[in-house]
């Protein structure tokens, strides 16, 4: 049979990498082509166009951009013709992938949904669009199959695919880990500033501001595989700080707290039970505009999920040095801590077992077979 994948960003690259993975021991004739990044063209198939391309943040980088996304567009329906596949799988990245995916349908095309679109965060019309474009949804929130019920759309909540990539991944030496990165034995604290660089410009400045009222831990930089050393150098400018690209599952696991930008990274460090405060600053334009359209109370994974407050988020102005540093010191307090560990587990129970990957590609194969 004959895949096209068409995900964004670098955790739709992971989700993808993962499901190529499933869909290759359902399909051993699989015939895969996709737009995705490095860990999805480890696993075979041929990359179409990789995410660095079309990595665009918020409502106002989406207008200045908006001539080279509607060519990316038009682009990848042609990509699409030629190859004439059996099905199309859209992982998340909802603004790109529902316009291909209401053309897709229209010229006859199978279209499966892989990570729903987080249409119940704020656009609920867009359900409607969904119903009619998308053949099947695989959802890996909880509360999301609730939701497409209320709209009489029946969707698959397969589970989450983060428990299959952190619970078989192998235990790392901490020693080792540190001796290898050139770490010291002091206690990490973790920064995880976002894989896009206008997340990290506006991130990364502000959590380094904490980092001479730390002296007894060291501050470590997640940095991400879409960008390199050489644009985060620009916003270090303490010596207590350290750099590791491209391994954050590695980190998180022998980090002791960790200041993360909204977004998958969030429900990550809580599956590695590490005490975490939220952080988010848009474009002042996308926020006030995103503030008219969002009704969610929470913005983090992890708080939506558990639909309480269970992790500190600092959106916006609140995100300063001084509301920072008060959050950072009181998860580093052994009672705060106490409680994470069983907001935690109580978390990991709801998001399900294993296997959302092997269960979302034997839907997608017997779909089409």
């Amino acid at each position: 049979m004959k895949y096209y994948i068409v995900a964004g960003e670098a955790s739709g690259d992971l989700h993808g990498s993962n499901l190529m993975k499933a869909l290759y021991k359902q399909d051993e004739k699989a015939d895969i082509r996709f737009w995705g990044g490095d860990l999805m063209q480890s696993v075979g198939g041929t990359l179409v166009k990789h995410y660095k391309e079309r990595q665009f943040m918020g409502f106002a980088e989406v207008i200045i951009n908006l001539r080279k996304i509607l060519g990316l567009i038009k682009f990848c329906k042609t990509d699409i013709a030629s190859f004439k596949p059996d099905v199309i799988v859209f992982i998340d990245n909802s603004g790109f992938n529902l316009r291909i995916a209401k053309w897709a349908k229209q010229q006859g095309f199978k279209t499966h949904y892989y990570i729903s679109p987080q249409v119940w965060a704020s656009r609920v019309k867009r359900v409607e669009k969904i119903k009619r474009d998308v053949d099947a949804m695989y959802c890996i929130l909880p509360f999301e199959k609730e939701f497409y019920e209320k709209y009489s759309y029946k969707v698959n909540f397969v589970g989450h695919p983060l428990i299959d990539g952190i619970t078989d991944r192998p235990h790392v030496n901490e020693n080792e880990f540190r001796k290898s990165n050139n770490l010291s034995s002091k206690p990490i604290i973790a920064l995880l500033p976002g894989s896009r660089k206008q997340e990290i410009t506006k991130m990364l400045g502000v959590m380094l501001s904490l980092v001479n009222d730390f002296e007894d831990y060291q501050f470590v930089i997640a940095g991400a595989p879409s960008q390199d050393y050489e644009f985060y150098k620009q916003f270090i400018k303490q010596d207590n700080v350290s750099f590791i690209s491209n391994k954050t599952y590695d980190l998180l696991s022998i980090s002791n707290a960790a200041l993360v930008t909204s977004g998958t990274a969030t429900l990550e460090t809580a599956l590695y039970k590490v005490p975490q405060v939220v952080c988010y600053k848009a474009n002042p334009i996308s926020y006030h505009i995103a503030k008219q359209i969002i009704t969610l109370k929470y913005i983090s994974l992890v708080n939506l999920i558990m639909d309480r407050e269970v992790v500190t988020e600092l959106i916006q102005g609140d995100l300063n040095k001084e509301q920072l540093t008060k959050e950072l010191k009181a998860i580093l307090n052994f009672e705060k801590r106490e409680q994470l560990y069983l907001d935690y587990y109580e978390l990991e129970q709801k998001l399900g077992g294993k296997g959302a990957s092997d269960k979302a590609a034997k839907l997608i194969y017997e779909a089409i077979s």
